[in-house]
């Protein structure tokens, strides 16, 4: 417990949690200007998501010693996966649903007039996709069936080590 609990005052584990979402990143941009596969509104969200995660291990990593660094760092990691294994989950319910009537998928991302990314870094944030389309499909799960297990992973990391942070840190 102890272990877990102090896992997040050393540099290493931080800088792991940001090399991860760094790969995932760059896989993103593989899929869309490698294999060719357009990323649709969701796919560009969970982007955003991924990129609050690296931002969180960035943060940890230069300033694990910092305890408001550490929270940041914290509160980014919660954010990102949880607010990712929201939209990853609604993206594949999207997908199962994709002939409903009912089925909308908007084609501009709803990002604040403030941080419009998509106009900003478009080749990061631009959706071009169908949200309901499936083109890759690996071990026959689809992206969004993989991101919710990347995102649960994450969360349940995250909730791991701060509830091990937490208790640990009130004994005596």
């Amino acid at each position: 417990m102890n272990y877990l609990s102090n896992i997040t005052t050393s540099q290493r584990p931080w800088l792991l949690l940001a090399f991860s979402a760094l790969c995932l990143e760059l896989s993103a941009l593989y899929f869309q200007y490698v294999l060719d596969l357009a990323p649709c509104i969701m796919c560009v969200y969970q982007r955003l998501a991924i990129l609050a995660i690296f931002t969180a291990g960035a943060i940890g990593t230069v300033g694990h010693q910092n305890i408001f660094a550490r929270i940041l760092a914290y509160i980014l990691w919660g954010i990102g996966a949880i607010w990712g294994l929201i939209i990853a989950l609604e993206h594949v319910e999207m997908q199962k649903n994709s002939g409903s009537l009912f089925f909308s998928c908007e084609f501009v991302p709803n990002f604040p007039s403030w941080a419009p990314l998509h106009h900003w870094i478009p080749f990061l944030f631009e959706a071009t996709g169908d949200c309901g389309e499936i083109s890759w499909r690996f071990f026959n799960y689809s992206m969004p069936q993989w991101m919710v297990v990347v995102y649960a992973l994450f969360s349940i990391t995250f909730a791991v080590v701060l509830i091990n942070r937490l208790i640990c840190s009130k004994k005596p």
